[in-house]
């Protein structure tokens, strides 16, 4: 009859839906590729079809290809989103991101086993580090790192660098950082030898993993200012190790940075320090410090979660005692977006 209207069930196929003579399929695990979304996949809610689609075929990998059967992951849409927006929605490099993730945060204990963030309250209080309160024109967060205010004789380069995974663990649960990114300014003001010499070899590839493919976020911009010639002499041996969309996204803008910064950040949101009218370093950070502390809770579960953000390690199972050095990890091949 004209108009009308069925459903076929088939246990292999799947619904079949008539309608006019017309037939329709659709399988439960149809393939991404075969969506006709033309737009921006970023911008859509976690709970877009089309976005669950996507989820669906990396819970499907990551389940199949988990680094460690011993560990148990909660599959929830807010863990793996982060991975699928940081590589555009591509399932096989966001797949990759995951294990890169999952396998840092096992065999790096020296960085991610005290995410408390009393461990380097002496960093955060004396105005080392801090992120902007609010974003630049695209959208992303703006973080400020200040070498000089970082003494090695207080503090190992090992204990700074878990400062900046602090905070990245705090800003890739906001959905519009997952989406924009980030961009850094580091003030080189004050850097010297001391600073390094705490800078070996083993620590820069493991910098570099972290920015290119171990962790769920885009690094959209490193602005380097009031950098030294000494400076610049030792960044050339931690040049070759990055990827070229990376070298690409760095900026050294010296000792007259101020207006050169303003081309890239629109003033308002810029401490006064830097050329810009928003609040002080000092301000900054204090707000900053105050966030990490309120957030140890989330820290803390953290650091009880070797594996990963959302891993729960099986009850009935020994965390191995030869488990490999981070070191191990950094060979894996980069990609960055």
């Amino acid at each position: 009859m004209e108009g009308s209207f069925s459903i076929l069930l088939d246990v292999n196929r799947g619904p079949t839906f008539v309608c006019g003579g017309h037939e329709i399929s659709y399988s439960s695990d149809m393939s991404v590729k075969e969506s006709d979304y033309e737009g921006d996949l970023n911008s859509l809610p976690d709970d877009s079809n089309v976005v669950q689609r996507y989820l669906l075929q990396l819970r499907q990998r990551a389940q199949k290809d988990i680094i460690d059967p011993r560990d148990r992951l909660d599959w929830s849409d807010s863990f793996l989103i982060r991975f699928l927006r940081a590589r555009d929605f591509d399932v096989e490099l966001s797949l990759k991101l995951l294990i890169n993730y999952q396998r840092l945060r096992r065999e790096c204990p020296e960085i991610n086993a005290n995410l408390h963030p009393s461990s380097v309250l002496g960093l955060f209080q004396n105005n080392y580090h801090g992120v902007l309160r609010d974003r630049d024109l695209s959208g992303s967060r703006v973080l400020i790192y200040r070498i000089g205010q970082w003494n090695p004789k207080d503090f190992t380069a090992y204990e700074v660098f878990r400062v900046s995974l602090i905070t990245s663990e705090l800003i890739v649960q906001e959905t519009e950082t997952q989406r924009n990114g980030l961009k850094a300014i580091f003030d080189m003001q004050g850097w010297c030898f001391t600073h390094a010499l705490q800078i070996n070899p083993s620590l820069a590839k493991l910098i570099v993993s972290v920015l290119t493919d171990s962790f769920p976020l885009k690094v959209r911009g490193i602005h380097l200012i009031n950098e030294s010639t000494f400076f610049r002499h030792f960044f050339t041996m931690i040049r070759p190790f990055l990827t070229d969309k990376i070298k690409q996204r760095i900026h050294m803008h010296g000792r007259n940075f101020k207006e050169a910064l303003s081309g890239y950040f629109s003033k308002d949101i810029l401490p006064h320090e830097y050329g810009g009218s928003g609040p002080s370093m000092e301000e900054v950070c204090r707000e900053w410090t105050s966030h990490i502390l309120q957030s140890e809770e989330r820290l803390t579960q953290l650091s009880n979660c070797p594996a990963g953000d959302e891993v729960t390690p099986d009850p009935e199972t020994e965390p191995d005692p030869d488990s490999q050095s981070c070191i191990s990890m950094t060979n894996q091949q980069p990609h960055n977006t």
